[in-house]
């Protein structure tokens, strides 16, 4: 587990340029670094040390020294690989990942990808062709950007921050970023906050010309549903089961202490219960966070003496929640309001007092149907079955007046095409509002109509998990993951996000997954499956993830009004008098609007990062 940078065709300070690059991001590697330049490329990585701790430095090199290898990222199946490729005579160095993926590459060339199981990104450089390979993993667990010019990349790295350095760089926002933010709470285009930096997207390729940096682009897996009708659900119960355990038993893998986080809910719980299914004993320690307002501390402390681990309860003091934002802010790269994000900075922060690795659920309620909202269609048809067709008409009719009625959402929603009623987890602004509050160049929000395109014969509760798929966790869930605990050089797993149990889930039909589409029966099949990890009163208990109490937080400190609402950058690209009717009316307790003043104040804390002297004092 690392951070990596490179740059495509390095001028004669390319040295100096990648040593800064690298500088950026060595909260990702604290451990050791190391580099390889020449005329056509310079390569480099911090490291943070877990498997082959004292032989695994890279960059690596091939047998004949024409492939050079920067990874991050932790391959879970390599010592597999690897049994296979000696009884191939290749010969190895190191007992790291690392080596397996180069010896794979020059075994396999860019089907390589395919054989590996876990989370990566890769640069290999290949100097007979004069082509560089890069690669992310499936589900975009681990994240890489890359500077464009002209229609030619010029580097590379873990994060933006670490192409900021890139010589002769100018930092430019990208207004259309921004617009989507509103109503997305993170950034979902390509394209990311700093305009000519890229994300590259998941399960994707690039094959680049070493001396041109023109690049061929290729998407080498998508998740597709192929659901079986005829799943049987207590054999499917037994397989899932198996593939949990063998999926957490491989997330095991490391030469340094391991933990995980435990929240309290089902999805934390069964990793942590996998765990002592392969491990009954032995010290396990386990973390978990709140706030004095709202927690999971008696559930998860409940999980945790069930399964005899060492836990530690963190207490979110709000003073320090909000004094960090622009810290947190710069390790983001990108704003994202999500205000279970910053709990997760400081959860990360505790855990790394003691381990160096943890594992955790993120990726369950994707994969399975977790999320209430999915369960929404089944809403809708009982709203069709128990309603006459006379009432319905008239109650949809008074749904087009704009008052804040109780049930007048529903109603609304029930309306609108699947398409334009949904865009993912978080729905900040409606398109109309972000439109209102815009002061900036007209956009359009982002058309997601493609994806649907792709899964339009499908159930719309399968139809909105493919969208999440597809944006919500990579862009929200995985990002954020990724972000606040390497801040803190700390390597979160996610056992969920596994190629075997992502190719199972796949064809899980909707009956086990929903069941009858009520609260305890969301993720139905994962549940039962859980029977066998979890405490019995867990099995059932339904989703909270970490509950911030961020609308009281707002209504109950006066500091943040003032330093938002005359923020000269926001007062630039937003129509300040509705912002501040939007803290007027919350304040007052009108309305809840505390997702929406957030917006605002991570948007105001990553300007402050980027663009004012507090990044010199965050470094």
């Amino acid at each position: 587990m690392c951070g990596i940078a490179g740059i495509i065709r390095p001028e004669k300070r390319g040295q100096e340029a990648l040593d800064q690059m690298l500088d950026r991001i060595i909260h990702r590697g604290p451990d050791d670094s190391g580099t390889y330049v020449d005329a056509s490329i310079a390569l480099g990585m911090r490291r943070l040390s877990i498997i082959d701790v004292a032989g695994g430095k890279q960059p690596i090199s091939s047998e004949d020294g024409s492939l050079i290898i920067v990874f991050n990222g932790e391959i879970y199946n390599f010592k597999e690989l690897r049994r296979g490729l000696v009884a191939r005579n290749h010969l190895f160095k190191t007992d790291s990942d690392t080596e397996v993926i180069l010896h794979l590459y020059e075994e396999y060339g860019p089907a390589a990808v395919r054989k590996l199981r876990g989370m990566f990104t890769f640069f290999i450089y290949d100097m007979k062709k004069g082509k560089i390979f890069v690669a992310r993993d499936p589900f975009g667990i681990k994240p890489l950007y890359y500077l464009e010019e002209n229609g030619a990349k010029r580097a590379f790295a873990s994060e933006i921050k670490s192409l900021l350095a890139y010589p002769g760089y100018q930092k430019e926002i990208n207004e259309e970023a921004m617009y989507q933010y509103l109503s997305f709470q993170y950034n979902p285009l390509r394209e990311t906050f700093f305009r000519g930096i890229y994300r590259l997207p998941p399960a994707t390729t690039l094959l680049i010309d070493a001396s041109t940096g023109e690049a061929e682009e290729q998407v080498y897996w998508d998740y597709e549903f192929q659901e079986d009708a005829e799943m049987e659900e207590h054999s499917a119960t037994e397989k899932l089961e198996s593939l949990l355990k063998d999926s957490v038993e491989h997330h095991l893998l490391s030469d340094v202490p391991l933990g995980a986080f435990l929240s309290g809910g089902i999805d934390s719980a069964l990793i942590v219960g996998a765990i002592r299914a392969i491990h009954p004993t032995g010290e396990l320690r386990t973390f978990t966070i709140g706030s004095k307002e709202i927690n999971e501390f008696n559930e998860a402390r409940e999980q945790s003496d069930a399964l005899h681990t060492t836990h530690t309860e963190i207490v979110l003091d709000p003073d320090e929640y909000f004094a960090l934002l622009p810290r947190i802010a710069w390790h983001f790269d990108e704003p994202v309001a999500d205000p279970a994000a910053i709990a997760l900075y400081f959860l990360a922060r505790e855990a790394r007092k003691h381990v160096k690795v943890v594992l955790s659920g993120e990726g369950a309620d994707e994969l399975f149907g977790g999320y209430g909202i999915y369960r929404e269609p089944y809403s809708f048809a009982r709203f069709e079955k128990s309603v006459p067709r006379a009432l319905r008409s008239l109650l949809l009719f008074f749904a087009r007046v704009p008052v804040p009625v109780r049930g007048m959402n529903f109603l609304r929603r029930y309306r609108k095409p699947l398409a334009d009623r949904y865009i993912g987890n978080a729905y900040i602004f409606s398109d109309a509002e972000a439109r209102r509050i815009w002061r900036g160049k007209p956009h359009a929000r982002m058309n997601l109509k493609p994806l649907y395109e792709n899964v339009k014969m499908l159930s719309e509760p399968t139809q909105m998990q493919y969208i999440d798929m597809h944006t919500w966790l990579p862009g929200d869930i995985l990002a954020k993951a990724d972000k606040m605990t390497m801040a803190h050089s700390l390597e979160l797993r996610v056992p969920f996000l596994d190629m075997k149990v992502a190719n199972f889930a796949r064809m899980i039909p909707d009956a086990l997954r929903y069941k009858d589409g009520t609260v305890g029966n969301a993720k139905y099949l994962l549940r039962k499956a859980a029977k066998a990890f979890v405490p019995p009163t867990t099995q059932r208990r339904t989703k909270l993830g970490f509950p911030i109490p961020l609308a009281e937080w707002l209504r109950n400190r006066s500091d943040w009004q003032e330093k938002l609402l005359t923020h000269p950058f926001l007062k630039k690209y937003f129509d300040m008098e509705l912002v501040q009717e939007l803290a007027r009316d919350h304040i007052s307790g009108a309305r809840n609007n505390a997702r929406k003043i957030f917006i605002f104040m991570m948007l105001a804390a990553w300007y402050d990062a980027y663009f004012t002297d507090a990044l010199t004092r965050i470094q």
